[in-house]
């Protein structure tokens, strides 16, 4: 990256994290179950309900027990159940012409990232009906109150519950950018580990992972504060005690329970402290290849580690005292490798590999201009990176030939961000 861009990065970041004490974040409020949104809504006085989820958790029936509470409380709901991996701005035009056409008043984001980042942008055209979401797209562009929106979690990683971006795909182009705005933070999170037991358990391990590097890159970035810290500690802490039973036992509560807070205290982190390359790397491919978010991030985390070097030995040392698998005593780069290596380790033991089989290499120019874009300045990222930079992992991440092409990670894709 050139001097100038990196002063303009550098500049625009710490006026952020000066702003960061005075901007208006909040936490939804946590409910430890679906059977208790029916309240919620009464008390609110809101009448009919739009779910926002995806055909493959309506396959598995997780919405019943939200349908039955709601059915039992006589408020009408409606369902759009064509939320893809990726949400696209033909998704949000679906799911809002039945919240106009049936007068919806709420709206529960209940599934994955992807249910509850459409959920989200429908909150967000609802509440600016005149603003396409491309015009939304940035920072601080929504600035109105949404329609009661709440989030129920059913994978334990994107930590979307929590966090005030939305990230949509533009169905045209193919490319992926986020919004990011106050009001999108859901009012309420449903923390209920029951509608999490029938996940299968490579997308346990893929949105674990994803809730991993949600805490890892807002630890290592610049713009931590107190406060995010520790929830990037609890979070990773909870990952490693309890993402290997959640993997190989799925019907185990507890851990399950402790996955999805792991989840919420990593977007509590992130939400503040913002991600970095892993995550725009990851959207860039999530945007042209519909490649699975928490399986891209979980790909990439151990590489960009390792490229930051030195830099960020310290807090990974930190992070791995947390994880249980270095002491105080431990040198600093003795355990930052540590953490690096137990990163991969978890990848092996969860059959992920190393690289994207979809990278087309004559992609890899528009891929990397996206990445850029979407993280400088915004992201605080330890090392600054500009696209030529960022294009080496792009290569990093193709397959060596064409075997290893037909047998990079298992084919089972979740219609879950």
């Amino acid at each position: 990256m050139n001097p100038l861009k990196k002063i303009y990065c550098r500049t625009f970041q710490t006026g952020l994290k000066i702003a960061l004490p005075f901007l208006p974040y909040r936490k939804p409020k946590i409910v430890g179950s679906v059977k208790a949104l029916p309240e919620v809504i009464q008390k609110k006085k809101c009448s009919k309900v739009l779910i926002i989820t995806d055909a493959g958790i309506r396959k598995l029936g997780l919405p019943r027990r939200l349908e039955k509470a709601l059915a039992g409380a006589d408020i009408p709901y409606f369902i759009y159940d064509g939320t893809v991996a990726n949400p696209t701005t033909d998704n949000v035009a679906e799911a809002i012409e039945i919240y106009q056409n049936e007068g919806c008043d709420c709206i529960i984001g209940f599934g994955g990232g992807s249910s509850m980042d459409c959920a989200k942008a429908v909150g967000a055209r609802i509440a600016k009906p005149k603003q396409s979401l491309a015009k939304m797209k940035g920072i601080l562009k929504v600035h109105k109150k949404l329609p009661l929106l709440m989030a129920v979690p059913t994978t334990a990683g994107t930590g979307s519950e929590i966090t005030l971006a939305a990230v949509i795909t533009d169905a045209q182009t193919r490319y992926k950018y986020a919004i990011n705005d106050f009001p999108l933070i859901p009012r309420y999170a449903v923390l209920d580990p029951k509608v999490t037991l029938s996940l299968p358990p490579f997308i346990t391990a893929t949105t674990g992972m994803d809730a991993l590097t949600h805490a890892v890159e807002a630890f290592i970035g610049n713009s931590t504060t107190y406060g995010t810290r520790q929830d990037a500690l609890l979070a990773v802490k909870l990952i490693f005690e309890n993402i290997d039973t959640a993997y190989n036992d799925g019907g185990n509560v507890e851990a399950r329970r402790n996955m999805l807070h792991a989840s919420f205290y990593a977007g509590c982190a992130f939400t503040k402290s913002y991600v970095g390359y892993v995550h725009a790397i990851a959207h860039s491919l999530g945007g042209e290849y519909n490649v699975p978010h928490g399986l891209a991030n979980a790909v990439i985390l151990p590489m960009l580690l390792e490229a930051y070097g030195e830099k960020i030995h310290k807090k990974l040392a930190r992070l791995a005292i947390a994880a249980g698998i270095a002491d105080k005593d431990t040198p600093c780069g003795e355990a930052a490798g540590r953490f690096i290596q137990a990163v991969k380790d978890m990848k092996k033991r969860f059959g992920i590999g190393d690289h994207i089989p979809e990278i087309r290499e004559t992609d890899i120019p528009k891929l990397a201009h996206y990445a850029d874009k979407e993280a400088n300045p915004l992201y605080p990222v330890p090392v600054l990176m500009g696209a030529p930079e960022l294009e080496r992992f792009y290569y990093m991440l193709m397959p060596e030939s064409d075997e290893d092409a037909g047998n990079e990670y298992p084919r089972e894709r979740s219609r879950r961000r």
